[in-house]
C-alpha cells in the first residue's frame, strides 16, 4: 500500500454527512480532496476517474463506475451499511472497500427514546398548538393521552451495541427489557422470547437487526397480528425490515397504537408513498436522521481518517474487502 500522501481523494456526497459544522481538518491532510455536495448516479464516472481514493455515503458505485477509475485503490463507504457499493466488483478488481462501524450508537439510541416519548406525551402535539392556550380556563389541556414509560415492556430485535444501548435507557426510565429470540439465541441477562411470545408481551417493539433475507419484511400483517392493539413500533433499521403497507393497515385498523419510523423504501421516498401518503396522526416520521448527531457524525470523519492512515499502512481496519 502507499503512503504517498499525494492521494487524490474524492468525496462525492458531503451533503449527506457535514453540514458545515464538522472538523474535517484530519481527512483533508491525507491528500489532494475534491468534495462534491451531491452526484447523480450519471456523474459518478466522471467524477471519481482520476481518484486513488473514493468516500461515498449514499452514491452507488458498480464495476462500470470502478473501470473508469483506473488508479482507484479504495473505496470508503461514510457509514456502515455496504449496499451502494458492489463489494463482488470491488473483489474481483481487487479494490479494498471499508466501512465504519459503531459511530453512531448513542445517537441511534437516542432517537428511539425521542420518538418514543413524543407519542408518549404528544409533546409535539401540544407544543404546536399555542394558539389553543388562551381557550383553556385552566390552562392545562388533556385534549392527547399522555403515558409512562415506567413499567412498559420494551421489546428489543436485534441485541447489538445499538440494541444494548437501547435496553440501557429503557432500564433507566423502568422499563422491562426483553429481546427477541433468533433460533439458537443465547440467553442472558435480557430475556429473549420467541416471536408469539415477544410479540404478545411488547409494549414497544423496536427493530436495531440488520436487513437480510430472513429479516426482510420481518414486520409484517402476521407478525402485526401478534402485538398488543396497544403497542408501538419503532423503526430505526432499514426501511425493508418492516412490510409498509401492512403497517398502513394496522395503524389505519387500530392493530397496533402508532409507530415511529425513521427510514423508508425507497429513500427519498416518492410523493405517493403509503406511509407519506396515509397521512396518520399515529405514525411519526423523521427522514433517516437517527444517526446524524453532531458528535456521532465526527466521529464517522475520525474514523474514515484512520481507516485510510491504516490501509496506507498495510492493515486491514474496518474492511469489508
Amino acid at each position: 500500500m502507499s503512503s504517498d500522501m499525494s492521494d487524490n481523494i474524492v468525496f462525492l456526497d458531503r451533503d449527506t454527512t457535514d453540514r458545515g459544522d464538522l472538523d474535517l481538518s484530519g481527512l483533508e491532510s491525507l491528500g489532494q480532496l475534491v468534495y462534491h455536495g451531491i452526484t447523480a448516479p450519471g456523474e459518478v464516472s466522471e467524477r471519481i476517474a482520476g481518484a486513488n481514493i473514493v468516500l461515498t455515503n449514499k452514491v452507488e458505485i458498480s464495476g462500470a463506475e470502478m473501470d473508469a477509475a483506473h488508479n482507484l485503490k479504495l473505496i470508503q463507504i461514510a457509514a456502515t451499511g455496504v449496499n451502494n457499493v458492489d463489494l463482488d466488483a470491488a473483489r474481483e478488481r481487487n479494490l479494498a472497500v471499508c466501512n465504519v462501524s459503531g459511530y453512531s450508537t448513542e445517537s441511534v439510541a437516542q432517537h428511539v427514546f425521542a420518538s418514543l416519548l413524543n407519542l408518549e406525551t404528544n409533546v409535539n402535539r401540544f407544543a404546536a398548538e399555542p394558539e389553543e392556550w388562551a381557550k383553556s380556563p385552566i390552562f392545562t389541556r388533556l385534549d392527547y393521552p399522555i403515558n409512562e414509560l415506567s413499567g412498559k415492556t420494551l421489546g428489543i430485535v436485534g441485541l447489538g451495541t445499538i440494541g444494548k444501548a437501547v435496553a440501557r435507557i429503557g432500564k433507566a426510565f423502568g422499563m422491562n427489557i426483553i429481546a427477541f429470540a433468533r433460533e439458537g439465541g443465547s440467553t442472558g441477562a435480557i430475556p429473549r422470547l420467541p416471536a408469539k411470545e415477544f410479540f404478545a408481551v411488547s409494549d414497544v417493539v423496536t427493530l436495531h437487526c440488520p436487513l437480510t433475507l430472513k429479516t426482510h419484511h420481518f414486520i409484517n400483517a402476521e407478525s402485526l397480528r401478534m402485538m398488543k392493539d396497544s403497542a408501538i413500533l419503532i423503526n430505526t433499521g432499514r426501511g425493508d425490515l418492516v412490510n409498509e403497507p401492512d403497517l398502513v393497515v394496522a395503524l389505519q385498523s387500530g392493530a397496533i397504537r402508532a409507530a415511529a419510523i425513521d427510514v423508508l423504501t425507497p429513500e427519498p421516498p416518492p410523493a405517493d408513498h403509503p406511509l407519506i401518503a396515509a397521512n396518520l396522526d399515529n405514525l411519526f416520521i423523521t427522514p433517516h436522521t437517527a444517526w446524524s448527531a453532531l458528535e456521532a457524525r465526527q466521529r464517522l470523519v475520525n474514523s474514515i481518517v484512520e481507516n485510510i492512515e491504516a490501509f496506507r499502512n498495510g492493515e486491514k481496519l474496518n474492511r469489508v474487502v
